[in-house]
């Protein structure tokens, strides 16, 4: 049956961290706003008729259980946010704000053009999510989600690919962290991800946050210590590719998942694949990727590496990698939300056990 959710509190960090030229202000409502973020219907993945394992019914909230408070979802600002970054670039060594104009200061892609820091790569918000019934004293998973170009967390992470929705309509004892990148525009920047140590910085401060956000601030270490998925959809590849490289979240990082999102760093997955072999990877693709899937393959069968064409049960127990063609009617713009099933993050995790 359909599982009708209504999200909770949305608050924006500190007042004190807001001044009269931040222009995110004027995208984000104001400190401390309470209320109804939306309410909408999302159908749960297809009951299978099979008896739950142990660690299912572990992850999944008894019926009997009474009920917990409404579902926690929020934006935070975060120290360790990608963004603002005043770093330089990895691959050129380079300073990423390189360009400096009437006092603002701007980074210059690899098409020429330049994104400005003020509009593009000043938000440190970050959505978290809490369903209603999660339990941190419990067996749970964090899914950090890397959103693709053009995207802010409200309007698309949100509303439009309904990621929050996809993580409580899984039934599973699941919380999400969504990190903003740049902000709508075309750009993979990974900001503080480059940086060594850098997810792991990031995973940390999110339990800090997600027990603040469920009123158990003494849970920050059961929160930030829960194992990770990361779901990195298209231009999201690149963060995900420095979270392996150089994040340091080690084997606590269960799973890598990219949506329609294989363009390159084809040795930062390759090398997961490899060496994380407890852990699944999983790429799915429209015509946009299937090229590098194609070419991933050969390399898997090259080394002797088995892979699936579908997802198939026991993630956790099984690991493993999927290679998963979607149907020529998927379009990449709807792949978070339409792939190789309706609501694709939510059949991931029901498929964890």
């Amino acid at each position: 049956m359909p599982l009708v959710l209504t999200a909770g509190v949305l608050t924006c960090g500190s007042a004190s961290s807001q001044t009269a030229n931040d222009v995110f202000a004027a995208r984000w409502p104001a400190n401390d706003v309470t209320g109804t973020i939306g309410v909408r219907t999302v159908p749960l993945p297809t009951p299978r008729p099979q008896p739950r394992t142990e660690r299912q019914a572990a992850l999944t909230p008894p019926a009997l259980s009474p009920p917990r408070p409404e579902p926690r979802t929020a934006l935070v600002k975060f120290a360790s946010a990608p963004f603002p970054y005043n770093g330089t670039v990895p691959t050129t060594g380079e300073p990423f704000l390189n360009v400096t104009e009437n006092g603002r200061k701007g980074h210059r892609t690899s098409r020429g053009g330049v994104l400005w820091e003020s509009t593009t790569f000043g938000d440190n918000r970050v959505l978290l999510h809490i369903p209603r019934g999660f339990d941190v004293t419990r067996p749970a998973v964090m899914v950090v989600f890397f959103h693709g170009h053009g995207a802010e967390l409200t309007r698309d992470v949100l509303n439009r690919q309904n990621v929050p929705e996809q993580i409580t309509a899984s039934g599973m004892n699941a919380v999400l962290v969504a990190p903003q990148f740049a902000v709508d525009a075309a750009d993979s920047s990974a900001g503080r991800f480059w940086e060594p140590g850098g997810f792991t910085r990031f995973v940390k401060e999110a339990g800090a946050k997600l027990a603040a956000l469920d009123n158990r601030p003494a849970a920050a270490a059961r929160f930030g210590n829960l194992p990770v998925i990361i779901v990195a959809y298209s231009g999201g590849y690149v963060p995900a590719a420095y979270a392996i490289r150089q994040g340091g979240l080690g084997k606590k990082l269960k799973g890598l998942v990219l949506m329609d999102g294989l363009y390159g760093e084809m040795d930062d997955f390759i090398h997961f694949i490899r060496n994380w072999k407890s852990s699944f990877f999983i790429s799915s693709y429209t015509a946009s990727t299937r090229r590098q899937n194609m070419s991933l393959a050969q390399m898997l069968k090259a080394q002797h590496i088995p892979y699936d064409t579908e997802i198939r049960k026991n993630l956790w127990r099984r690991g493993g990698v999927a290679l998963i063609e979607t149907e020529n009617t998927v379009r990449h713009r709807d792949f978070v939300t339409e792939a190789w099933t309706g609501n694709p993050i939510a059949d991931i995790l029901d498929k964890l056990d």
